[in-house]
C-alpha cells in the first residue's frame, strides 16, 4: 500500500483523541498501512514527548504493526520450505527485539566458522573434525549452557545466545550446527525430547555423487549441550530410559530446519508459561500455529 502522507499527517494528530470511536478508526487505518508508517509514528513521539498517551497508544501501535510485519516473514519462511535455518531463528529473535540486524547476526556466525576452518584440513576424521569444532566454540568462544537461569527466554533468542554466549539445548545445538554446515560438515539436527542434539551423517560408500539423506547412514551424534560430546545410539536409548521416554524414530533421525525453528517456538512458549507472561505466550502461539503438523510434548 503506498503511504498518502498528508492523511498519515492527519491521522497521527488524532491519535490521543478522548474519542475512543476516534482513536479505533485512526488505529485500524495506521495498521492497515503497516510498516510504510512506523517512522513518521516514532518521530511523532519525539515530537510530543510530553504527552504520554499520545506515547503509550503509539508505542501499542507500532508494536502491533512491527509484530504482525515479523508473524508474516516467518509464515513466508514456512511456506518457502524453511531452507535458510538462520533466517528462521532470526525471525523469532525479531520477534523479541525488533531492529536486530540480520547481517550481524550472519557474521558472528561467520566469525567462529573462520576461526574452526583455520584449524581443518581435508586430512582430519570426522572425529578429529568435530574435536576441532568443540575446541572452537567451547574452549575459544566459551559458549556454555546457562544452567543458573534454564527457563529463560533470552536462551532461546539467536541474538542474545550469541553475546551472552549461553543458552538451551536447542540454541547451542543451532549454533553448532549453522558453524558445522558452513564449514560443509555432514551435520543435522535431531528432535530429542529434553534435549537438542546433531547428528553426522555419512554415506555408507562413497560413490562420488551427490545422495539424498535417506541413503546415508548416522555414524554418530552430538551433543552440543554438554560441550559437544559424541553419543551413540546406544547412549541415546539410555537417555530416553532414564528419562522414561518411549523411543520415536524422530528421536534418532535427522530432521529438517522447520521442525529445528518449530521446536525453539514450542520451547519459548514453555519459557513464557513459567513465567506466566500469558501476552508472550498468545503471541508465540501465532508463530507456532504456523506449522503443519505438531511435535511431540518434548519441550527442553
Amino acid at each position: 500500500m503506498e503511504l498518502n502522507v498528508p492523511e498519515l499527517k492527519a491521522m497521527l494528530k488524532l491519535i490521543d483523541d478522548p474519542d475512543n470511536v476516534v482513536f479505533d478508526a485512526v488505529r485500524e487505518k495506521l495498521l492497515e498501512w503497516g510498516v510504510i508508517a512506523v517512522k513518521e509514528l516514532k518521530s511523532n513521539i519525539e515530537d510530543n514527548s510530553e504527552n504520554k498517551l499520545l506515547i503509550e497508544r503509539t508505542n501499542a501501535i507500532v508494536k502491533e504493526i512491527e509484530y504482525t510485519a515479523t508473524l508474516n516473514s516467518f509464515k513466508n519462511w514456512v511456506v518457502e520450505g524453511g531452507e535458510d535455518l538462520l533466517k528462521g531463528v532470526y525471525l523469532v529473535a525479531k520477534y523479541n527485539t525488533n531492529d536486530i540486524d540480520f547481517y550481524t547476526i550472519s557474521q558472528k556466525i561467520e566469525k567462529i566458522k573462520r576461526d574452526a576452518w583455520l584449524q581443518m584440513n581435508e586430512n582430519l576424521t570426522p572425529l578429529e573434525q568435530i574435536k576441532v569444532l568443540n575446541h572452537i566454540i567451547f574452549n575459544i568462544h566459551k559458549f556454555t549452557r546457562n544452567t543458573i537461569d534454564f527457563y529463560s527466554p533470552n536462551n532461546s533468542f539467536i541474538d542474545k545466545v550469541l553475546d551472552n554466549r549461553k543458552g538451551n539445548p536447542i540454541a547451542l545445538a543451532i549454533i553448532y550446527l549453522m558453524v558445522g554446515v558452513r564449514l560443509g560438515l555432514p551435520l543435522y539436527g535431531v528432535n530429542l525430547p529434553k534435549n537438542f542434539i546433531l547428528a553426522y551423517v555419512e554415506e555408507l560408500y562413497d560413490s562420488g555423487l551427490e545422495t539424498d539423506l535417506e541413503n546415508k547412514i548416522v555414524s554418530f551424534y552430538i551433543n552440543p549441550y554438554n560441550n559437544g560430546a559424541v553419543l551413540t545410539k546406544r547412549e541415546i536409548d539410555y537417555f530416553l530410559k532414564q528419562q522414561q521416554i518411549k523411543s520415536l524414530d524422530s528421536f534418532y533421525t535427522p530432521c529438517d530446519n522447520l521442525t529445528i525453528v518449530q521446536r525453539l517456538v514450542v520451547n519459548l512458549i514453555y519459557s513464557y508459561e513459567k513465567l506466566e507472561n500469558h501476552i508472550k505466550v498468545h503471541e508465540l502461539k501465532k508463530f507456532e500455529e504456523v506449522f503443519k503438523n505438531k511435535l511431540p510434548d518434548i519441550t527442553y
